[in-house]
């Protein structure tokens, strides 16, 4: 993988990331928590998806690295209300 290729990679996974953020209830995350966001979404999100035999939607390839896009936001936005029930209320 060269450098455009994973700054590719870095940038779908922080878009990725935001709108699953954003989807949840979560805003102004950062980038760097926007992106492991997005790689976390993208885990959990194909894993649901195999799970229950569910197709998978378009992926992004990146050089030989494909990447789920709309799995990631799904995945994302799960943890962020998985995350929320734990939290404690804002005061």
């Amino acid at each position: 993988m060269n450098i455009m290729s994973f700054l590719l990679l870095l940038l779908i996974a922080s878009l990725a990331g935001a709108i699953g953020a954003r989807l949840a209830g979560r805003r102004g995350l950062g980038c760097f928590a926007s992106i492991a966001l997005g790689f976390v979404g993208a885990l959990i999100g194909t894993f649901i998806a195999r799970q229950f035999d569910l197709p998978m939607f378009p992926w992004i390839k990146i050089g030989e690295h494909p990447f789920p896009i709309v799995w990631s936001i799904i995945g994302a936005a799960l943890f962020i209300a998985f995350l929320n029930i734990f939290a404690r209320p804002s005061k």
